[in-house]
């Protein structure tokens, strides 16, 4: 009949049994939860408190179109933050991005792990013989716990309880509990919490390197759609200018139709006049075509599918950027000042330089020789008496390890691969500012010509305005011929088209320079500019 210490091992194994049985469900949940804790912490410290998750919409718009839900003349009419909201609900990059911040946390997550009390169990049974006989069988029961300090020391224990019985002989069952602990600890190489954390501090660096990484996507992403958004925009404003200008041709032609009917004009004249009607309506229909061109670019842009009629919302006249902003003179200086120290690209490159130092230190950790001290002991229980433990069952061992630096060629060039790299990273770190540097003075310049070009398409327009009305003035008085009147049509819709593009190039050239200065912020799926760094420099404080 099986003892009652029999039960324990059995109870053992079904509570072993029951904690490994968790759903593949609850593991993901487990990790999501872990992860998205971690990445909550992160990202606020860069100044983002927008809910973040890898799980992609349930139904998506691209989904939604797909499916037929949409009626048939498409979309309702876009602006800017619905642009934004959909690019980065159906960008693959932006997913890419997404899942590569939330890997980087959770392998964060594992390293945590690993210098955690870590807990083991097991639980097995066995049957043994020769012949057709059986011999033994048993119950084999285990727990047991470890953990690295920062030293580099890992404690090791186990408590096992083995149950057996000689089947052979008829004998009972007998049980027998069993004690041990271990502890080893490097006294010379691998000793000391900065080289045994190293790879927990890494893995914390890395995931602090991806958020950086994700957030900089973010804003560069978001001056993208900004960019086609307002370059699409301009697409349409075009296309207003050449059919405003073809319906001032038609009035044209007509009216010298009827002057040439009066006699007052010849039909040399009126050839002219449908002349650049043909010409006019030949670019309307220009317009139109790369008007569409455009809009099937931007709908692949934004992942939608091509087919789907797509248009924007063109009575929004929110501004990207309030004018005083535009208008915003910033020196070099200051400009620089507020990217070095802002850049979330340039902090990772600076902060790599602190990584390739510490692993130098690791690699010279390695050339030395290698002392380790180890203490173990165990103890066994009395047969069938699972408490009682005497001296004679228990035995303990002291022992050093040493291990002496030779044949070290793969810890040498560990090394010297490490010096290296050193120099390679602060080379990098010297690179990434002198190209923030430069690409500021860039930014400067494009935003200065860019005001300047304003200005002087401003003055454009409202001289050809002029020179319309004097052309047709003069028209009327027999001053001039319909020639003059094209031709002043025709400098109007070009200086037109020219004061557009250079609207959009201005605004945009200022949103880049922000950009570059790390100063866009992607809040509430829009965009604004934070001027708080450059304000702090102004004041004499640290941006």
């Amino acid at each position: 009949m099986l003892r009652r210490s029999a039960c324990l091992p059995l109870a053992l194994g079904v509570v072993v049994a029951g904690l490994s049985c968790r759903s593949t469900g609850e593991h993901r949940a487990d990790a999501d939860r872990e992860v998205y804790e971690i990445l909550v912490q992160r990202r606020a410290a860069l100044g983002a408190g927008d809910p973040f998750t890898i799980d992609p919409p349930e139904r998506s718009l691209r989904q939604r179109i797909l499916a037929g839900e949409l009626a048939a003349d498409g979309l309702p009419p876009l602006d800017l933050a619905d642009c934004l909201e959909i690019a980065a609900e159906n960008s693959r990059e932006y997913q890419d991005r997404r899942e590569t911040l939330y890997l980087a946390a959770l392998d964060l997550t594992l390293e945590r792990w690993d210098f955690s009390v870590q807990k083991s169990g097991s639980f097995g049974a066995f049957l043994s013989g020769d012949g057709n006989e059986a011999r033994d069988t048993g119950v084999l029961s285990t727990l047991g716990i470890s953990k690295l300090l920062g030293t580099g020391a890992r404690i090791l224990g186990d408590a096992s309880i083995d149950l057996a019985r000689d089947v052979s002989r008829g004998d009972g069952w007998e049980a027998v509990s069993n004690l041990s602990l271990s502890i080893t600890q490097p006294l010379l190489r691998g000793f000391g919490e900065r080289i045994v954390r190293e790879p927990l501090t890494q893995s914390e660096r890395d995931v602090v390197y991806a958020a950086r990484a994700y957030e900089r996507f973010r804003r560069t992403f978001t001056y993208d759609v900004a960019s086609r958004y307002y370059r699409l925009r301009e697409s349409y404003n075009r296309l207003d200018n050449e059919r405003a200008n073809n319906e001032r041709t038609v009035v044209l032609r007509r009216r010298n139709e009827e002057f040439a009917r009066a006699g007052r004009i010849s039909d040399i004249e009126v050839d002219q006049a449908r002349q650049n009607e043909l010409s006019a309506q030949t670019r309307v229909v220009e317009a139109e075509r790369s008007l569409e061109a455009d809009l099937d670019d931007f709908k692949f842009f934004l992942g939608l599918p091509i087919e789907i009629p797509l248009r924007l919302d063109l009575a929004d006249t929110t501004p990207l950027l309030a004018e005083e902003v535009l208008e915003l003179e910033i020196a070099e200086d200051e400009a620089v000042a507020v990217a070095l120290a802002g850049r979330l690209d340039h902090l990772t490159v600076l902060d790599r330089v602190a990584d390739a130092e510490r692993r130098l230190a690791i690699a010279a950790d390695g050339l030395r020789a290698g002392l380790g001290l180890s203490l173990s002991a165990g103890a066994a229980s009395d047969a069938n008496d699972l408490g009682t433990y005497r001296r004679s069952n228990m035995d303990w061992q002291v022992g050093l390890d040493l291990d002496l630096p030779w044949n070290q060629l793969p810890e040498r060039n560990a090394y010297r691969s490490a010096l290296i790299t050193l120099d390679a990273t602060r080379r990098a770190a010297d690179e990434s500012g002198d190209g923030i540097r430069q690409n500021l003075r860039d930014a400067r310049r494009t935003i200065e010509a860019a005001r300047t070009s304003l200005e002087i398409e401003t003055g454009a327009v409202a001289l050809a305005e002029r020179r319309v009305e004097s052309a047709q003035l003069n028209l009327e008085a027999g001053r001039a011929n319909t020639r003059d009147v094209t031709d002043a049509h025709e400098d109007l819709v070009q200086a037109e088209n020219q004061l557009i593009r250079a609207r959009t190039d201005y605004t945009l050239a200022g949103l880049a320079l922000f950009r570059d200065m790390e100063l866009i912020r992607v809040e509430g799926g829009g965009i604004e500019v934070d001027l708080e760094p450059l304000q702090r420099v102004r004041n004499g404080e640290r941006p």
